[in-house]
């Protein structure tokens, strides 16, 4: 469990469960050396306790953690972008390089899609917008705005098989 298996491809879901379990394996060890020392009666075995209470504290927050992580996919060929609008309910824009060729447009505005979809989004219809723009400079002091596409995708599954992609 280090940063090379994260690197590797372990997604860190992952590697919160399995320190979660290697913690409650530690935990069950302290467990068994804490009953010893109270059988025994050593001096030290009220700090068994508390290390043994924190431990199973540490074991149920990384399990917390590992089941709350949720890792967003990525699209392969999507371009970065910047959020440069977002009203937080049906409608978002983005911003985009004017030069994309247009299958990474189409990737970048899935990843985008992806990447604001919540289900806390409220608003009169059921679906999110996501456009993309860009500024263009058709001569010296002025800056053209310029909408290169949009998709359409549905706020009532978390996963839309079938977003509406047009392309401007």
């Amino acid at each position: 469990m280090d940063l090379s298996q994260l690197l590797n491809g372990k997604g860190l879901t992952e590697l919160a469960i399995e320190g979660a379990k290697w913690t409650l394996a530690a935990d069950g060890l302290f467990l068994l050396l804490t009953i010893l020392a109270f059988v025994l009666g050593w001096a030290w075995r009220f700090r068994l306790v508390g290390v043994t209470a924190f431990t199973i504290v540490v074991a149920a927050g990384l399990f917390g953690f590992g089941l709350s992580l949720r890792e967003r996919p990525r699209i392969e060929g999507a371009a970065p972008y910047q959020l440069v609008y977002d009203t937080g309910a049906t409608l978002a824009t983005i911003a985009v390089s004017p030069d994309l060729p247009a299958e990474v447009l189409v990737a970048t505005l899935k990843q985008a899609a992806i990447d604001l979809y919540s289900p806390g989004r409220v608003g009169g219809k059921p679906s999110l917008t996501i456009r993309a723009r860009s500024v263009t400079h058709p001569e010296d002091g002025v800056s053209k705005l310029q909408y290169l596409g949009q998709i359409e995708r549905s706020l009532t599954v978390r996963i839309d098989e079938n977003p509406k992609i047009t392309l401007f």
